[in-house]
């Protein structure tokens, strides 16, 4: 298990692997550094650090998490089931029942947990240099213009921290800033964000709601602030769960919040609880812009940063691109607590084209007619995947990772009137296609085998399948035949 102190150790090890190319040529922030790194996604290219970008004397750091493997390697795992694996020895452990030895038991669990509880420190990198007043400015960031439609340059892997002002539970989540100037940013929190749920806490309190963004934490601390975790849970007990080891966090200068010691840059303010602007368009990973909107307004009072801080980056739009390694790694890591609340699921798929939010594949052990229908509906009632706009269900000895399957079982094994199940509810902000926003409808898609007890009175027909002798016998011979 490899622990990330900071993203210039995790960019030395990509280097180091050969997974990481530096850029010396002079690049722009505006569209060229994002068409450069469109490209190496769509063709499965390294990571890349943009050493000369015009404007700025930063480095830009971009794609780290692009592949597979790099994904793994950021949260220090072999296979991104390693850590699904995991959490499913520790639920294991918690469930089952017994008496005072199986008590006993679960005492190195609870003091594991314990040693990833962040820790502060007092003196930090990320504070090396500290900017306040007219000095504390964006302009000085090597921000990006993604695409030509974009409303501005925008931050775009931004950890923000914020809390509960009734309770002061910290919540860190992701959301895109839209640089309005070098003081001011947008705050795109969508409705169902925790970040939106403080923000309307403290409109009701009438409390000014301190903020602060880290950007270029640790990998583990970075992929935290984009997973669906139940309300409550601690982001930052998360990313020590997923290092093995406690993230350092210091008081920020002017904000009472902490962040990530080992950041490389961090923004300090207040978002202005009456003031909203603009904000968008924005080339999102669906492919297409999202409209703009209003959204509140992030005011930055103090900027801290390492003296040779790193400024990370990503780009969205049509996938394949580096999002889609994250989501993939959710998809992982979440599938046992999944299959916690149903234990019929076998495996779970959500494709690359789905952008995630638009379609989940589950394979299920079924065993009683109406299986596949409750699925769909217990996965509409688990946190984020209400927002799920297509959930297709197999029985499980299909291959949901295989989408050639998976569309030949639809095609074949359905019966519209009786297999598709239509719903309604809440849908994900970027939705464009539903006629209202943020509200739409659902399908569930039942591909799997039918039985009488499911209203179907016909014989259902044998799958065409070879005999496994047949099939060694062809293996061992292959080169004979001059393959």
């Amino acid at each position: 298990m490899t622990a990330y102190r900071d993203l210039h150790e995790f960019a030395a090890v990509l280097e180091k692997k050969g997974l990481l190319k530096r850029i010396s040529a002079q690049v722009d922030p505006v569209l060229e550094i994002t068409e450069i790194t469109d490209r190496i996604s769509k063709d499965d290219g390294p990571a890349l650090l943009f050493e000369n970008v015009k404007g700025s004397s930063y480095p830009v750091l971009i794609n780290a998490f692009g592949s597979f493997e790099r994904m793994a390697l950021s949260l220090g795992v072999n296979e991104l089931d390693d850590i699904g694996a995991r959490i499913s020895e520790m639920i294991e452990m918690v469930s089952t029942p017994g008496g005072l030895w199986d008590k006993l038991r679960l005492l190195p669990l609870l003091n594991e947990i314990g040693s990833w509880m962040p820790k502060h420190i007092k003196n930090a990198p990320c504070q090396e240099v500290v900017l306040r007043g007219e000095e504390a400015t964006l302009d000085i960031f090597p921000i990006l213009q993604c695409w030509p439609g974009d409303g501005g340059r925008y931050i775009t892997l931004p950890l923000v921290f914020t809390k509960d002002p009734q309770t002061g539970g910290r919540n860190l989540g992701m959301y895109r800033l839209q640089v309005f100037d070098g003081r001011t940013t947008g705050m795109h929190w969508h409705i169902h964000k925790n970040g939106a749920e403080n923000y309307r806490a403290h409109q009701k309190i009438g409390k000014r709601m301190e903020v602060a963004v880290s950007l270029g934490g640790d990998p583990a601390t970075t992929y935290a602030a984009t997973a669906p975790l139940p309300h409550g849970i601690d982001e930052m007990l998360f990313a020590g769960f997923l290092r093995q080891q406690s993230v350092a966090m210091v008081n920020c200068k002017t904000v009472d919040l902490q962040v990530p010691a080992h950041s490389e840059i961090i923004l300090e303010g207040y978002v202005d609880l009456d003031e909203k602007r603009i904000e968008g368009p924005f080339g999102d990973h669906t492919g297409y812009y999202s409209l703009a909107d209003y959204y509140p307004v992030f005011h930055i009072e103090c900027i801290t940063h390492r003296k040779d801080a790193i400024y990370p980056a990503t780009i969205v739009g049509k996938p394949p691109m580096e999002d889609c390694y994250i989501g993939k790694a959710t998809e992982r890591i979440f599938l046992p607590i999944l299959k916690l609340f149903m234990p019929e699921i076998v495996d779970m798929n959500l494709p690359l084209e789905g952008v995630f939010h638009n379609c989940a594949v589950v394979s299920i052990k079924k065993s009683y007619p109406g299986q596949a229908k409750k699925v769909m509906s217990a996965i509409w009632g688990m946190g984020q995947m209400m927002f799920t706009k297509m959930i297709i269900v197999v029985d499980e000895h299909v291959n949901a990772q295989d989408m050639s399957e998976v569309w030949w079982r639809v095609y074949n094994n359905t019966d519209p009137k009786r297999d598709f199940h239509f719903a309604e509810g809440p849908l994900e902000v970027l939705d464009h296609s539903s006629p209202l926003p943020a509200y739409g409808s659902k399908v569930g898609i039942d591909a799997t085998q039918k039985g009488k007890d499911e209203g179907h009175q016909r014989e259902w027909p044998d799958e065409i399948v070879m005999k496994e002798e047949i099939k060694d016998l062809v293996t061992s011979r292959w080169q004979e035949y001059g393959f």
